[in-house]
């Protein structure tokens, strides 16, 4: 690679096989190198079983060269003496704590986007491309629309954009700001699996859904919520491009489609909830109720369940996590409300950068919050779970007795996430020191693809 190039990260954390997913990844990167004058990572964090990673490998190891674009692929065996060096060099204690945070034993969606996000700038990246394995690209006459084209704004200067995108809302003021978000949503089927619940009653999907707005919203106001609830674009298909360059909606974007600037995720982590939808989301608002500029596309990705989801087993965990999503809603709807309340003035600091302290006292006023509205939330579940009948009722029989310990987790997990977030900016410093275990080894960097090999220094 060729030294003093805008460095990025494409992101694709997963834990299903999607070699696929991997061939197509490397190819939006190989259209980003080849189109600006960038460096390109493919990131792949796989917590998919070995046989699974195996084949991954396969896929990583055929992908035709390409210039300025480097594969790394790790497992959590890879990942671990990485963050482990990373959590050591961040000289922070509880180190085994940090760890079980930051590579937690269950699946957690904010937990391998934090992953991502240290590795990222362990390799000096500017910006994160996420990605997810159970999505792919919407094709135009057989070309793939990949979203990159619009993200590689976010770094820029905001008002050195405002000609390049379709339109512009751009408060004057905010001409010198980097542009820290860009991002679309999906198309296809919708982004939590409940389709299901709308065809059987739909009433109780409408009660169901409205539990996770605010619950002292009108009755008006948590209807529109529900009929835009997990539905990304809807039916809409790309025509042409269109980008507004402004303040960006987290309702109009998903995290499988999003690109970050370092300065937002360097400083704030995400939830590193187990088990919970939307874990990952947080950084979104932030970057939404701070009033930093972004670019909203049009480029959405095609979304798709995997078989695993119509299975009982699918079926259950996936709605486990949905409750979960439910009772985290509780603590977040509270800091997303106080964060809008303090704005700019109270989340930035005097380089318009995020406050990781402002983020994590708001966590720790919400831990404190009475837990009656999640015992509420849990009636509702068990009652509308039981009409519906079926696996719907099982299930709601399977929380029954956990009901307690649901709350208590959800009330854990936002204290964990202050604590994460207090310590974040040492890690990302530890992070960096801990580059040296990041090298590719086998062929040239950027003319084939090479493999992290934290091994080679990071413990």
């Amino acid at each position: 690679m060729t030294a003093g190039r805008r460095r990025v990260c494409l992101a694709l954390p997963t834990n299903r096989a999607c070699g696929g997913m991997i061939a197509a990844l490397y190819a939006e990167a190989a259209y980003a190198a080849d189109t600006a004058d960038i460096e390109v990572h493919v990131l792949i964090l796989d917590s998919s079983d070995k046989s699974t990673h195996a084949a991954h490998r396969g896929v990583v190891d055929a992908l035709p060269p390409a210039a300025n674009v480097t594969v790394h692929l790790l497992d959590e065996d890879d990942q671990r003496p990485f963050l482990e060096s990373a959590i050591r060099a961040s000289g922070l204690e509880r180190p085994e704590h940090l760890l079980s945070l930051m590579l937690p034993d269950g699946l957690s969606y904010g937990a391998c986007t934090n992953r991502v996000f240290l590795i990222a700038a362990a390799l000096g990246c500017e910006s994160v491309h996420r990605r997810d394995s159970d999505t792919d690209y919407q094709c135009v006459n057989g070309v793939p629309l990949y979203p990159i084209h619009h993200e590689l704004a976010v770094g820029l200067r905001a008002g050195d954009i405002v000609e390049t995108v379709t339109e512009s809302r751009l408060a004057p003021a905010d001409a010198d700001r980097t542009v820290a978000i860009a991002g679309a949503s999906m198309i296809g089927e919708m982004s939590v699996d409940i389709s299901e619940m709308e065809r059987l009653d739909p009433e109780v999907y409408r009660e169901v859904v409205a539990l996770w707005a605010p619950t002292d919203w009108s009755d008006a106001r948590k209807s529109d919520l529900v009929a835009e609830s997990f539905r990304g674009a809807g039916p809409e298909r790309f025509v042409r491009d269109h980008s507004v360059l402004g303040r960006v909606d987290p309702m109009r974007i998903d995290m499988s489609n999003i690109a970050f600037h370092r300065d937002t995720y360097e400083r704030i982590p995400l939830l590193p909830a187990l088990d919970t939808i939307g874990s990952d989301y947080f950084l979104m608002h932030a970057i939404y109720d701070a009033g930093l500029p972004g670019v909203l596309h049009n480029r959405h990705i095609r979304n798709y369940y995997t078989g695993y989801r119509r299975t009982d087993a699918g079926f259950a965990s996936y709605q486990l996590r949905f409750v979960k999503f439910f009772l985290s809603m509780l603590y977040l709807n509270h800091i997303y409300t106080r964060m809008g309340e303090i704005g700019a003035a109270g989340l930035l600091d005097s380089d318009h950068i995020l406050r990781p302290e402002a983020i994590a006292a708001l966590a720790r006023e919400s831990a404190l919050l009475d837990t009656a509205e999640n015992r509420w939330r849990l009636d509702v579940i068990d009652r509308c779970y039981r009409k519906l009948g079926g696996r719907y009722a099982t299930f709601a029989e399977s929380i029954e007795r956990r009901r307690p310990e649901l709350i208590e987790q959800a009330r854990v997990d936002i204290q964990e996430f202050a604590y994460l977030t207090e310590s974040w900016p040492a890690l990302v410093h530890g992070a960096r020191a801990a580059a040296a275990g990041l090298q590719p080894r086998g062929a040239a960097a950027g003319l084939r693809p090479g493999v992290l090999a934290p091994d080679d220094g990071a413990s």
